[in-house]
């Protein structure tokens, strides 16, 4: 496997913060719901074209998030968000975007995160809302 791409479909999700709650008078901390959702999401959209991962190789990544358009956006400020001119600003941040995907696919895609050596990050408008994912080797030079 040297190259591999796929679609997570729906809108962008970032790595929710663990929630901390008490029972017994032990603090125990949890995923947030929407987060374990997301991340199954991530894996069930890897799984369903890929069946292999990069065992140990160190891999690049590029996540290209795509976010809806509001409907409320007139047709000058919509052409203009869709031709890359207006750029999504607000939440999710790239950086949670990145780290949602990158847990998800730990021990699916590859071993573990440690193993991405170049990401790349890009929040941008669409018709469609979704996130791609690009995943490839990068062989290291003896």
């Amino acid at each position: 496997m040297n190259h591999i791409t796929f679609t997570v479909p729906g809108a962008p999700r970032g790595k929710g913060r663990p929630r901390i709650s008490t029972a017994g008078g032990f603090a125990r901390a949890y995923t947030p719901e929407q987060t374990a959702n997301y991340e199954n999401l991530v894996k069930l959209a890897y799984r369903e074209k890929y069946h292999e991962s990069f065992e140990q190789s160190a891999v690049g990544m590029r996540i290209s998030a795509y976010y809806a358009i509001a409907t409320s956006a007139s047709k000058k400020k919509r052409l203009a968000m869709l031709e890359g001119t207006i750029f999504p600003k607000g939440k999710p941040d790239a950086d949670n975007v990145a780290k949602i995907v990158c847990d998800a696919l730990n021990g699916i895609a590859y071993h573990d995160d440690t193993q991405v050596i170049y990401l790349e990050v890009s929040k941008r408008y669409a018709e469609i809302p979704r996130v791609e994912i690009e995943i490839w080797e990068i062989r290291e030079v003896q």
